[in-house]
């Protein structure tokens, strides 16, 4: 069998994200496995895109966050154009939060990057066999809302995922017209998400609003491990 019919055996990965160190360790990783090839990479929500349409992927391995707009909104935008192609998120923020707004944008798992390559593999795998991948602890969530209902939200939980998305960047420094052109918002929208954060979260000003973001976005870094690399 020659070598170009090899390829077209093989499962094609589309990859979006937007750490280039950690996007050539994934591409590694994928490639080193015989049925696998990555066939695209992309930092943000438009040439992701437009690769899903132009490199026929089998597979998109998502990040959360991305160049501009966010992971999410590019499952979201796949899902109202009426892709076929599974997505699996690989980011860095915690399950509980993040899996399902995921699952509910359109994508079919959710792992984090503290796994190890070999779990980060069977996920793609069990993605790409038709089934939904989440972790033991977001499983048993699952389960549980599932025989008693729904638990109220609370703290964090509360925010919708633009809320969640404002949040995040004014716990990293941004500021409200940064927010506006990375999000694509008017400043008045994004006052008024800074609003609702504010009364969710019982917060006075824009001072404790601050600082709870930052809180939290420290949290969360502090907490990430290193991304999976090859086993070598």
């Amino acid at each position: 069998m020659n070598e170009k019919s090899e390829e077209h055996r093989k499962v094609r990965v589309l990859l979006v994200e937007d750490h280039a160190i950690f996007r050539e360790q994934l591409a590694q990783l994928i490639n080193r496995e015989a049925d696998m090839l990555v066939c695209g990479e992309a930092d943000n929500v438009a040439d992701a895109f437009q690769l899903t349409e132009t490199a026929r992927p089998d597979i998109l391995i998502v990040d959360i966050t991305l160049k501009g707009r966010s992971g999410l909104d590019l499952l979201k935008d796949l899902k109202a154009q009426g892709s076929l192609v599974p997505a699996l998120v690989l980011s860095m923020h915690d399950e509980l939060l993040y899996a399902e707004r995921v699952l509910r944008a359109g994508a079919r798992g959710y792992i984090t990057k503290q796994e190890t390559s070999k779990q980060v593999l069977s996920a793609i795998r069990k993605v790409l066999s038709g089934q939904i991948y989440v972790g033991p602890r977001m499983a048993d969530r699952i389960l549980e809302n599932f025989s008693s209902g729904p638990k109220s939200q609370e703290g964090i939980t509360q925010l919708t995922d633009r809320e969640l998305e404002v949040f995040e960047l004014i716990g990293k420094g941004r500021g409200t017209r940064e927010i506006c052109q990375r999000l694509g918002l008017g400043v008045s929208t994004v006052d008024t998400y800074r609003a609702r954060i504010k009364a969710k979260l019982h917060l006075e000003n824009a001072s404790q609003l601050t600082h709870e973001a930052i809180c939290w976005v420290s949290a969360g870094e502090t907490g990430t491990a290193e991304p999976p690399v090859p086993d070598l």
